[in-house]
C-alpha cells in the first residue's frame, strides 16, 4: 500500500496562490504530477549510476583480459609520485 507524506516545497507567490485557489480535484492532479517529476527524476538519477557501475565493471573486466593486474595499476597510477 502507498502511503502520501506532506512536505514543503518552495514556490513563487502566484504559484502558491494559484495552489490555494484550486479545486480540490485540480490539486490533486498537480500533487499526483510533482510526484511524477520527482520520480521520474529519481529514477534517471538511479539508472545513470547504474549505467556508469556497468561502464566501469566493463573497463575493468576488459583490462584484466589485456593483462592489467591490480599490482601493474598501481605501479602506473605511483609513477607520478
Amino acid at each position: 500500500m502507498i502511503t502520501n507524506e506532506e512536505i514543503t516545497i518552495k514556490v513563487p507567490s502566484e504559484v502558491a496562490e494559484a495552489y490555494r485557489n484550486a479545486t480540490e480535484d485540480e490539486r490533486e492532479q498537480i500533487e499526483a504530477r510533482i510526484a511524477v517529476l520527482l520520480k521520474s527524476s529519481m529514477t534517471s538519477k538511479q539508472e545513470a549510476i547504474a549505467k556508469l557501475r556497468q561502464t566501469m565493471d566493463e573497463i575493468g573486466r576488459r583490462a584484466a583480459q589485456r593483462g592489467l593486474t591490480p599490482e601493474i595499476l598501481e605501479s602506473i597510477l605511483n609513477d607520478g609520485e
